[in-house]
């Protein structure tokens, strides 16, 4: 499914819970742009709904997230070197969205490029270009970036030294990271879940396209979604 008609610089994407919506943020447009999907999780279902800019709070936007209920959506990126925290008056509904805070992530990375969080919202992850490195960091309030503290890091420049996506698996034993150097999929084990300093290499897969950004599943994990700039 083709995305150029709205961004031609896309660098991460995320779906609703019930895979009928799907968002892609690009740099482009400085933007996140939404989708309806007829049949869920069938991006060739998908077609164009709206959009919603970011450039008051960030002019190159690289990943995006949401919450449980799709009432707030985080985006990162280069300028800020921050995730922007949004609240939606409509779950999944972009349109509604309106500006909260930020936290800053330069003192962990200088290129932020995607984030994810745990499944109850307590523990953030940024991944970027800089550090070649996966940061984990806690959150005292469940989906709140102004509490958030830095807890340690995984590196993954072993496998790609231009990583800029990520996703885990639901139980948090499995860490997907997207890359740009290898423009492949890495995956990893974790012993402890969500815990990325026990995480371990696995195995590999490439991709067909030249500039991967963001990495998506579907609830049952039995479709992926890869998005990049190579092919928009």
């Amino acid at each position: 499914f083709s995305v150029a008609g709205q961004d031609t610089y896309p660098s991460g994407i995320a779906f609703s819970n019930d895979g009928t919506k799907m968002f892609v943020v690009g740099d482009i447009g400085n933007e996140v742009n939404e989708y309806s999907l007829s049949t869920a999780f069938d991006v060739s279902t998908a077609s164009y709904t709206h959009r919603f800019l970011v450039n008051s709070q960030e002019t190159n936007p690289s990943g995006i997230t949401f919450n449980n209920d799709g009432t707030k959506m985080f985006i990162i990126g280069w300028i800020g070197d921050d995730v922007n925290e949004y609240s939606l008056s409509t779950a999944f509904d972009v349109s509604t969205a309106s500006y909260v805070q930020r936290f800053v992530v330069s003192s962990q990375e200088a290129n932020p490029e995607g984030i994810q969080f745990n499944n109850n919202g307590t523990k953030m992850y940024v991944i970027g270009l800089s550090g070649d490195e996966v940061n984990e960091y806690s959150l005292s309030t469940a989906f709140d970036v102004s509490t958030a503290s830095y807890v340690q890091n995984f590196s993954v420049s072993s496998q790609d030294i231009s990583p800029s996506g990520l996703v885990f698996n639901n139980d948090g034993t499995k860490m997907f990271v997207v890359g740009d150097s290898g423009n492949d999929i890495n995956e990893y084990n974790l012993t402890t879940a969500f815990d990325v300093s026990t995480a371990s290499y696995v195995q590999n897969l490439s991709v067909s396209d030249t500039g991967p950004g963001g990495i998506a599943f579907n609830n049952d994990a039995t479709k992926m979604f890869v998005i990049g700039y190579g092919s928009d």
